[in-house]
C-alpha cells in the first residue's frame, strides 16, 4: 500500500488520518509531521502513528499531503523541496497533495523540484466525519494514475470530483463554505420554531432530523435517477431537488405558503449573493507565485 505523509496535524490533517485508517490504511504506511508539541503528542497517543518532521516524513512517501495553513506554505515548501531533491533519483517521485485554501498549482511548482506532480484539493468540514465532498484539481505532471489514486485517498473521507483550477474559487463558495449556509439554516429553522411555541430541544430535534432526512432523500433519488437514466444521461441535480420539493408542496397548503414567503424575502437572491461574494473573496485570497 502507498506510503502517505500528512504534514501539519491539525483538523484537516487529523480528518484525513483518521478517514484513512478506517478505509483500511495501516498506520505503519502513514507517517504525520506536526510542529506543536502537544499536537504532535496528541496525534501520535490517538493514532499510534510516528510524528516527525516535514523533511523525514517525505522520506519514501508516494504521497505528501499538504495540510498547514496558507501562511505556513512557503516555509514547510522550502524544506519538503530540499528533502525531495535530496531523494530525487533513490524512489519513484512522490505526488504532492495541497489543501491549503487559496495556494495555487503553479506556486507548489515553482517551489518543488522540476516536474513534480502537483494536486489541489479543496475538502469541506464534513470530511471530519467522513462525509465531506473534495474537488481535486491537477498540475503539468500529474498523471491520470496518481489522479486515479490520489482520488481514491481522498475517498476515504467522502466524495471526490475533478475539476479545472480556474473553478477552485466557485468551488471553495459553494461546498468549501456551505457547511456554514447549512448551520446558518439549522439555527434560523431552531429559532423560528421556538418562536412558534416548540422548546428549543424539540425544535432542534425535528429541524436536524428533518434536514438529514431530506439530504438522505435527495442523495438516494439522484442514485435512482442516474441508475434508471444510464451513465452520462446529464441528470442533473437541481431538476430532481425541484421535483422533491413539488412532491412536498400540495397547492394552497401550508407549504405553499411558506415558500412564497421564502421567495418573497429573496431567499433565491440571498443564497446567490452569498455565493458570488465567497466566490470574490476566494479570488482575492488567491496566493499563484
Amino acid at each position: 500500500m502507498a506510503r502517505i505523509a500528512i504534514i501539519g496535524g491539525g483538523s484537516i490533517g487529523e480528518g484525513l488520518l483518521s478517514g484513512l485508517l478506517r478505509a483500511g490504511h495501516q498506520v505503519k504506511d502513514l507517517v504525520v509531521s506536526e510542529r506543536i508539541p502537544e499536537r504532535a503528542k496528541y496525534l501520535a497517543d490517538t493514532y499510534s502513528v510516528r510524528v516527525t518532521s516535514p523533511s523525514d516524513a517525505v522520506d519514501s512517501a508516494s504521497f505528501v499531503v499538504v495540510a498547514v495553513k496558507p501562511a505556513d506554505v512557503e516555509s514547510v515548501l522550502g524544506e519538503l523541496g530540499r528533502a525531495a531533491a535530496a531523494a530525487e533519483g533513490d524512489s519513484a517521485e512522490p505526488v504532492f497533495i495541497s489543501v491549503a485554501a487559496g495556494i495555487a498549482i503553479a506556486y507548489f511548482e515553482s517551489r518543488l523540484p522540476a516536474g513534480t506532480p502537483v494536486i489541489r484539493a479543496m475538502p469541506n468540514a464534513a470530511m471530519l466525519v467522513g462525509a465531506g465532498v473534495t474537488a481535486l484539481a491537477t498540475g503539468r505532471f500529474v498523471s491520470a494514475a496518481q489522479l486515479e489514486e490520489a482520488s481514491a485517498l481522498l475517498g476515504a473521507v467522502g466524495g471526490v470530483l475533478s475539476v479545472p483550477e480556474s473553478q477552485m474559487d466557485a468551488v471553495t463558495a459553494v461546498s468549501g463554505s456551505g457547511p456554514a449556509y447549512f448551520f446558518l439554516l439549522v439555527e434560523a429553522l431552531i429559532d423560528a420554531g421556538v418562536a412558534a411555541g416548540l422548546s428549543r430541544q424539540v425544535a432542534t430535534d425535528l429541524t436536524t432530523q428533518t434536514l438529514a432526512g431530506s439530504a438522505a432523500m435527495l442523495l438516494e433519488r439522484l442514485d435512482e435517477d442516474q441508475l434508471g437514466a444510464g451513465e452520462g444521461s446529464g441528470v442533473q441535480p437541481n431538476t430532481t431537488a425541484a421535483q422533491l420539493r413539488a412532491t412536498v408542496t400540495s397547492p394552497g397548503g401550508t407549504t405553499a405558503a411558506a415558500l412564497r414567503e421564502l421567495e418573497r424575502g429573496g431567499f433565491r437572491a440571498a443564497v446567490d449573493a452569498a455565493v458570488q461574494a465567497a466566490k470574490r473573496r476566494s479570488e482575492q485570497l488567491r496566493i499563484t507565485s
